[in-house]
């Protein structure tokens, strides 16, 4: 009987992507041959991951998970290569496994991630569990991006548009726990989780807005009114005036509430809180949109027959 070391795993694996234990009950059934263990790997349907390790994978799913006191929640972005393939069960579930580990693991970042023991079966990592539906399903799986809230003092929610286009995840503190499950609170922090997926936020508060971005808008607003041929004596003004709307686009608290446009969130969190009896805070949210950021793929059948007849 050959000896397997764990090095000849790790090396098996990242040659064919294969899931940890294929990769050792291929080394054991071919004595301990790299070579035969990769045949034996790709006979049996297990090194099909490898093939696909190049394509581009910009669909797929945005999944949550939310435990069930709402103090700990989860967003994750898992990538697929087409839209067929996100809407499946397997990819689903797949997605929303991963979105449980990561709120029970706690990981810091996706590269600690995939490196874990799930948590529904230690014997295999997060990347057993890639390469395992990357041969499953049949295209290139990745898990690209979390964002992990918890906090003892309020509630995490998360909302889910789209089928999974759009996700959102957001904390909001309350210092009286006995208002934590009042319906009014609920429904206020589920219209806001709706309010970021739909009018697209970029910072809770305008304290947050970077002077650099603050900077760089009052330049183009101030180059805006000097070109519209407005006189410089008030052109500051006018900035300051457009700056407040800036806000009011880019900072949710001062965002029209989408339900009704006569209030902002800001007023809105004041109303419940006051009804409800408690400190409210909106403290932190992220909003992902599936394959923001990803060049997709274009194929060009016309360029494919040319290099075909090249070849």
């Amino acid at each position: 009987m050959a000896n397997i070391t764990p090095q000849m795993v790790k090396e098996l694996r990242e040659m064919t992507q294969a899931g940890m234990m294929d990769c050792k009950k291929a080394l054991m059934e071919a004595q301990g041959d790299m070579d035969k263990a990769v045949e034996w790997l790709r006979e049996k349907g297990l090194a099909a991951a490898a093939k696909k390790a190049g394509r581009i994978a910009a669909e797929g799913v945005v999944a949550s998970y939310i435990t069930d006191d709402a103090s700990v929640g989860v967003i994750v972005e898992v990538n697929c290569e087409t839209d067929f393939v996100a809407k499946t069960d397997n990819f689903i579930n797949f997605s929303r496994n991963v979105a449980k580990h990561i709120a029970l693991s706690n990981p810091a970042d996706v590269d600690t991630l995939m490196g874990q023991p799930f948590v529904d079966d230690p014997a295999k990592t997060i990347t057993d569990l890639v390469s395992d539906a990357t041969v499953s399903i049949g295209e290139k799986i990745s898990i690209r991006r979390f964002a992990r809230y918890a906090l003892t003092n309020g509630v995490v929610e998360s909302y889910i548009h789209m089928g999974g286009k759009i996700g959102v995840l957001l904390k909001v503190e309350n210092d009286n726990a006995d208002t934590f499950a009042n319906p009014v609170f609920h429904t206020f922090y589920h219209d806001v989780a709706l309010q970021i997926a739909a009018a697209k936020p970029l910072f809770v508060r305008r304290e947050e807005v970077p002077t650099e971005a603050l900077n760089k808008e009052r330049d183009i607003l101030r180059a805006q009114a000097l070109n519209e041929g407005k006189p410089e004596k008030i052109v500051d003004k006018m900035v300051e005036g457009r700056i407040k709307k800036y806000y009011g686009e880019v900072c949710l608290l001062e965002q029209p509430f989408v339900k009704d446009g006569d209030k902002t969130i800001a007023q809105l969190c004041a109303e419940v809180a006051k009804e409800i009896g408690a400190n409210i805070t909106v403290a932190a949210f992220e909003r992902f949109e599936r394959g923001e950021g990803i060049e997709k793929r274009k194929d060009n059948l016309a360029d494919e027959i040319a290099a075909m007849q090249k070849k």
